[in-house]
């Protein structure tokens, strides 16, 4: 066997390490940190695919290739194990670390995942199976980077910042991730994952592997690229490595939680590190999980999988809180075209009995002369149909005017202005309101070739509104003044606008008026009354 391991007794002949001492300052202890970090990503590289390919044996009754991977996997567990303990955190802190008998134990696990590895590759049986070999060569490959930070490490303890840096860029042979994967059924199908790691064949190997649970993947090598990522296309869940290079996995999760259109993607850290300051830093700053390297692949499969129902808990959550804004706001919109804005917020304040006296307001009302004429020239349907289209009109005259509706009562049209909400100038809104509905009136005319006629009556004073009925709520407006401003209409003539004495000392002086006379209102007697002049009429 060509690679330099050999046996436990120590052939492959490096010089003696130097105890490691007690680092006396923090960027000893983070440059160990860095250290951890590099020795367990080969590591994981070396389980993960090992993993990987046990399940490819167990799924082709492959006997011979699964009894090397589980020899295999079981180094890799032992080298997981003299990792942790040589450099547990305890240890680091008290200076009781020991490099050199940290190589001197992983040295004989190393050997045996570099020996079986090669036996598998030399069996023709494994070499017709597409994709294994790709697959062992990055085991062999991930354990000789592992004996080259071993080495490394065991003699420059004092420079242990630098270690991690070492490594030359990994040789990828060309994988199988183009042959099919058999996808196991997944309980989020369509789930896209990105995953984000400085190291290829983590990626890969985190990609294959959630391909095979059924996920979608993309990668990312830098956090600017999965920034870049999640700009471009929707993700469900991020799978993020701490230590890269530029912009660090915090750096990274800050941009995405700080980013109101991806505050909400559930985010997994991924790493090396140990150390629950590192755990905290990175729940705190609002990441989903934390997993740790290597994978164990059950926990893996459970973290994903509970992150991923959140998710969708939230997903429908969100969903049913934007149902029931929009149909929140379709209530509102049907209570705005029955009840005055001002009332109808005093409803929904719990106000049960709304009655209101008003000292000024103008009141409007505008009927279509000889409608019963009307209706016999026309089928119901086309009749409904032009009311609504000159009602409509209507409609718009009294909002840009900022005038209320109050009813419309078959063919008879009543708006007010100065109620619910005072205004000084109602006399005159209500005014230049009647105008522009003679102005319409003519355009609908000329639209659908008819010869439709209205009356308009305007009079000013006080009133009373409030609301009535208990199920089908109504603003309703009584009083005298209501009383006259529709007799104003009802004995006023067709075209034209009749207005009280009243009304006509409100408006401004761009209104002309003439006198029209005196006419016998009911149960009021006498009444000068005047007429509004229409400008276009002239």
């Amino acid at each position: 066997m060509s690679d330099k391991p050999t046996t436990k007794s120590g052939s492959p002949a490096s010089p003696d390490p130097t105890p490691a001492t007690k680092p006396a300052q923090t960027d000893e202890h983070e440059s160990l940190a860095h250290l951890r970090h590099a020795l367990r990503t080969p590591l994981n590289q070396i389980i993960g695919y090992t993993e990987i390919l046990i399940e490819s044996a167990q799924e082709k009754n492959t006997t011979g290739l699964l009894l090397d991977l589980k020899k295999i996997h079981s180094a890799g567990g032992q080298l997981l194990a003299v990792l942790n303990d040589t450099l547990a955190l305890w240890k680091v802190e008290c200076g009781k670390f020991d490099l050199r008998h940290m190589r001197h134990e992983m040295i004989p696990p190393l050997n045996a995942v570099l020996g079986f590895s090669a036996l598998s590759v030399a069996d023709p049986a494994i070499t017709r199976i597409p994709g294994l070999s790709d697959d062992l060569a990055k085991i062999r490959e991930a354990a000789r980077n592992l004996y080259n930070l071993i080495e490394g490490a065991s003699v420059l303890p004092h420079s242990l910042r630098h270690s991690s840096r070492q490594l030359p860029p990994l040789a990828l042979n060309p994988s199988a991730s183009d042959e099919p994967i058999a996808a196991e059924k997944s309980p989020h199908p369509n789930t896209r994952v990105l995953i984000v790691d400085d190291d290829a064949m983590n990626r890969e190997m985190l990609a294959r592997r959630l391909q095979k649970m059924g996920y979608k993947t993309r990668q990312a090598e830098t956090g600017h690229h999965a920034l870049d990522e999640l700009k471009q296309r929707p993700f469900d869940l991020v799978l993020l490595d701490i230590m890269m290079p530029e912009l660090d996995g915090y750096a990274t999760l800050e941009h995405i939680k700080t980013d109101p259109s991806l505050r909400h993607l559930p985010v997994i850290m991924l790493t090396a590190l140990a150390g629950v300051e590192s755990t905290a830093r990175c729940i705190e700053a609002g990441a989903e999980d934390y997993i740790p390297k290597p994978f164990n692949s059950v926990i893996l499969r459970a973290r994903i999988t509970a992150t991923l129902e959140k998710k969708r808990l939230r997903d429908q959550e969100q969903a049913a809180l934007l149902q029931l804004r929009s149909e929140r706001a379709k209530s509102e919109r049907l209570l705005l075209n029955v009840l005055p804005q001002a009332i109808a917020n005093r409803l929904k304040q719990g106000e049960r009995t709304i009655v209101d006296s008003f000292l000024e307001c103008t009141v409007l009302f505008a009927d279509i002369v000889d409608f019963s004429h009307i209706v016999n020239q026309h089928t119901p349907n086309r009749t409904v149909q032009l009311l609504n289209d000159l009602f409509s009109a209507f409609d718009r005259i009294a909002e840009n005017h900022g005038l209320e509706k109050i009813k419309t009562i078959g063919d008879s049209y009543m708006l007010v202005g100065g109620v619910p909400t005072p205004r000084s100038d109602h006399a005159s809104a209500c005014a230049q309101a009647a105008l522009n509905m003679l102005e319409d009136l003519r355009a609908f005319n000329r639209r659908h070739q008819l010869s439709w006629s209205i009356r308009i009556g305007l009079n000013s004073g006080p009133v009373i509104g409030g609301i009535i009925g208990t199920k089908k709520f109504a603003y309703d407006l009584w009083g005298d003044t209501v009383n006259l401003a529709s007799r104003m209409e009802s004995q006023g003539q067709p075209g034209l606008i009749q207005i009280t004495t009243t009304t006509r000392a409100l408006l401004d002086d761009k209104f002309e008026t003439q006198a029209g006379g005196v006419i016998d209102i009911k149960n009021t007697g006498p009444m000068q009354v005047f007429h509004l002049i229409n400008p276009a009429a002239a």
